[in-house]
């Protein structure tokens, strides 16, 4: 039997199908290249937008008219909301809530599908797929429990779990020996993990803090990982502001392997909208981890800044827009991931009035828009002439080659294609807002 899968959202959508996939090959599944072609296709799906679940809508019933034989399983933040149930019950085949992929095996076999001698196990500890032969996403955790106003992620997740560290690094120290170049660390909140002590390699200077600790941090875990052996680099994602503590930002300063980019959601620049949100944080407090990371940044080209931002939040007024305006021109974004409002089914946002137009929300995105793009620009102007180290991920249909530097900017330029999944020296040449050009230096 053969199995498609299709992702649509975040990171950790991308770590989920990964671990079905090599569930689905324990199972004596192949995977098959053409949807049409498949006898289950799988679903990883995102609630965070509404955009993402109305592709979902207009998926289903193209894949079945397709392919009418095939199985549909559904899984991700849109598996168990009564509202997509009710609408997709007579197309989808099996629900699958994302925290029980690790159940997969039964739930196949009571569907009626092929049985096996796999066992369940924890979600966690299942051993992925990888996509990538360079990247790979590592979760050191699964789950929230900040329950933000608009998000779906605690119902569809659960509350927050985490590996044991010595899990993750036997992990990070085999993607190592077998060549990748880049290590990415995932949760709903890095930032808030936490494992406890027990035995493994202290192999970190401050050894003695650790100890002290009945628990070891995020901040300790960067630390472990950036000291094995090996050329490569670690980004992590998602943090929320309310755990970004000073030893964190210390460590990824600090740590050569880490890439100096941070990705810190901010969602509004307003302490008003921010308190409706749940967010647990003021702007001043936002403000004041951004004013140390740069004070703290050495190094001639500053830490890349990018964030989430949330527009039309309900009850959100022009003045409390225009403090997110203010919060864009003090930060200087690199990059900001800008989504107009909409409700999601089972928050507590779902029960305010969604009073914000469709038409002001997308000028509220639109003026955010015109000043990162400025900032963004200025921010690229700092690289013109300079020599930067880059991962080189792919090649597009032009067949200009495309990367990463550790700062998360896009680079273009020319070169054969077995560069891919190698770090490269890149001349920047030509500057954008939000992408840079260059020339391969040999």
């Amino acid at each position: 039997m053969t199995y498609h899968i299709i992702t649509i959202g975040c990171q950790m959508n991308k770590s989920d199908s990964e671990r079905i996939a090599a569930c689905l090959e324990d199972m004596g599944y192949r995977e098959s290249e053409n949807r049409n072609q498949a006898d289950l296709v799988v679903l990883t799906t995102c609630g965070v937008r509404q955009s993402a679940e109305d592709r979902i809508y207009g998926l289903v019933p193209k894949i079945k008219k397709e392919n009418k034989d095939v199985k549909i399983l559904l899984t991700g933040c849109l598996s168990e909301r009564k509202d997509v149930i009710k609408r997709l019950k007579e197309k989808i085949d099996i629900w699958l809530p994302v925290n029980q992929i690790s159940n997969l095996k039964q739930v196949l076999i009571d569907s009626g599908f092929k049985n096996s001698e796999i066992e369940a196990c924890d979600y966690l500890k299942i051993k992925p797929k990888y996509t990538s032969k360079f990247s790979a996403f590592v979760p050191i955790g699964n789950g929230c429990d900040n329950f933000c106003a608009y998000c779906v992620v605690p119902y569809a997740r659960g509350r927050e779990v985490y590996r044991d560290v010595e899990e993750i690094l036997n992990e990070v120290e085999s993607l190592i020996k077998k060549g990748y170049k880049e290590i990415i660390l995932i949760a709903q909140n890095v930032n808030s993990y936490y494992s406890e002590i027990t035995n493994y390699k202290l192999q970190i200077t401050n050894k003695s803090q650790i100890l002290n600790s009945k628990y070891l941090r995020f901040f300790d875990l960067l630390k472990l990982v950036n000291s094995i052996p090996g050329d490569f680099w670690v980004r992590f994602a998602s943090s929320h502001p309310k755990d970004m503590s000073d030893d964190l930002i210390l460590a990824i300063l600090e740590c050569e392997k880490v890439c100096k980019h941070i990705h810190l959601p901010a969602q509004s620049g307003d302490n008003g909208v921010l308190k409706s949100m749940n967010r647990k944080y003021k702007i001043e407090h936002y403000l004041d981890l951004i004013r140390k990371i740069k004070d703290n940044t050495k190094s001639k080209l500053p830490v890349a800044l990018t964030t989430d931002i949330i527009v039309g939040f309900p009850g959100e007024t022009e003045e409390q827009f225009g403090n997110t305006i203010k919060l864009f021109e003090k930060v200087k974004y690199d990059m900001a991931y800008i989504a107009r409002y909409s409700p999601r089914y089972g928050t507590a946002a779902e029960k305010i009035k969604d009073n914000v137009g469709a038409d002001e929300k997308k000028r509220r995105e639109g003026e955010l828009m015109k000043v990162l793009r400025k900032t963004a620009l200025k921010n690229n102007q700092k690289y013109s002439g300079r020599t930067v180290k880059v991962l080189a991920e792919g090649k597009n249909k032009k067949g200009i080659l495309f990367g990463k530097t550790e700062t998360n900017k896009t680079v273009k330029f020319w070169g054969d294609k077995n560069f891919v999944g190698k770090f490269v020296s890149v001349n920047i040449t030509a500057v954008e807002d939000f992408s840079l050009s260059g020339d391969l230096q040999k």
